[in-house]
């Protein structure tokens, strides 16, 4: 497409149902027709702080809502938050987020940039970094950008206010967090800030400094936040409760798996583009829930892998988990006697200590020949026994 944006054909407010499409709030939906009658391409901004190695399929929420506003003829603008990274966002944190030093932010960031083009054009992204203008801004300045919220307003900020009634520390540098994701917005003329749910308050600061600053306020547009696999918290790499988007066909196939029943429909809604009649069988059970779940996984796979690796992910799948059969590449380990289960997990590096082990046996997490062993004394005898599976990918057949 041009770098021009759709023409103005009088379809301002069915354009507007669409990229609002999925959104969970929108201030304000008049000022997003607006600014779409203004006949030019609009400056679409999404930060991301580097504080991690791998995008999950959370963040494919945004990143696809990104990618409707490229597919109506706008600009994104990928931000990758290289120097707020140093500062650790404190959205949602009950205490202060450790900063990363600058190699863990340079090596994380390039990765974000190749993943994020998984899904977004990139003849149709700019890739920026906030340290571009961040890093040149002298303390003067800093305190005259400053000037322009008051330290009421930044406290109004829930996750704040709860850590002060509960005594916990709150440091200067965090109330310093919203004002710059904000002054980010001013740096690059943003028309749109995309976030999820939990980031509204820093987006609406970005709406306060343009105004404040002389520039047209930006539209704020927030998205769902993904449950992880656990089912309660959102998805997280530091909360282990992630699917990532690079991942392995059939590490994928096995954690969407374990995802809850209860969350399986959502699951569906937000990250696939199944029919409504489709997912009117899902919510009935007029597909079993054992194979809709299989379907999911297979859906989420050809997006980001492709069918062929979808199909063959859930082949692995159903012949070791539900057949019973060991992958043929499971490693062979040979022991001349029986031995201690929990010597011998360690043994094969399952677990990097008998306590680690003793605690995935306690969980049910380890199985011989098919059946879970709890018996904390249980001996593993070469001949007699033949597989061990601890988790649900890590296997090892085990000869004399």
């Amino acid at each position: 497409m041009s770098g021009t944006a759709k023409k103005e054909t009088g379809d301002s407010a069915e354009r507007v149902r669409t990229l609002t499409h999925g959104a969970v709030e929108v201030i304000s939906s008049p000022e997003l027709e607006a600014k779409l009658k203004l006949g030019r391409p609009l400056r679409i901004k999404l930060g991301m702080d580097p504080t991690a190695p791998d995008l999950h399929l959370g963040h494919t929420l945004t990143l696809k809502k990104l990618r409707d506003f490229q597919d109506d003829g706008h600009t994104v603008i990928f931000l990758v938050g290289d120097f707020t990274a140093m500062i650790g966002d404190p959205t949602g944190r009950s205490e202060t987020r450790p900063p990363l030093n600058r190699e863990e932010i340079s090596a994380n960031a390039e990765t974000y940039r190749s993943q994020a083009f998984k899904i977004l054009d990139p003849d149709r992204t700019e890739v920026r970094f906030n340290s571009e203008w961040m890093g040149e801004m002298g303390v003067s300045r800093l305190i005259q950008l400053a000037a322009k919220q008051s330290v009421a307003r930044m406290l109004e900020r829930d996750d704040f206010e709860k850590r002060l009634e509960a005594e916990e520390p709150l440091f200067l540098h965090e109330l310093l967090y919203p004002l710059i994701q904000g002054y980010d917005s001013v740096a690059l003329g943003a028309d749109v800030e995309i976030g999820g749910t939990d980031q509204k308050f820093n987006l609406l600061v970005g709406r306060d400094l343009q105004r404040s600053m002389g520039q047209e306020p930006q539209v704020v547009m927030t998205l769902p936040l993904l449950e992880g696999l656990d089912g309660v918290r959102k998805m997280s790499k530091s909360l282990g409760n992630y699917v990532g988007i690079t991942e392995r066909a059939d590490e994928m196939f096995g954690k969407l798996m374990s995802v809850p029943d209860a969350l399986m429909l959502r699951y569906y809604e937000l990250l696939t583009d199944t029919p409504p009649a489709e997912l009117e069988k899902i919510r009935t059970h007029a597909i079993h829930p054992m194979e809709a779940k299989k379907r999911l996984a297979a859906a989420i796979i050809t997006e980001y892998h492709d069918a062929g690796a979808a199909s063959a992910a859930r082949e692995h799948f159903e012949s070791k988990f539900q057949r019973g059969e060991v992958p043929a590449n499971a490693p062979v380990y040979r022991i001349a006697n029986d031995i201690w289960i929990c010597e011998l997990i360690k043994q094969v590096k399952f677990a990097p200590s008998t306590n680690e082990a003793r605690r995935l046996l306690g969980q049910g997490a380890v199985r011989v020949d098919g059946k879970v062993v709890n018996d904390i004394n249980f001996r593993f005898v070469p001949g007699e026994h033949k597989v061990l599976e601890v988790g649900k990918r890590r296997v090892a057949k085990i000869e004399s």
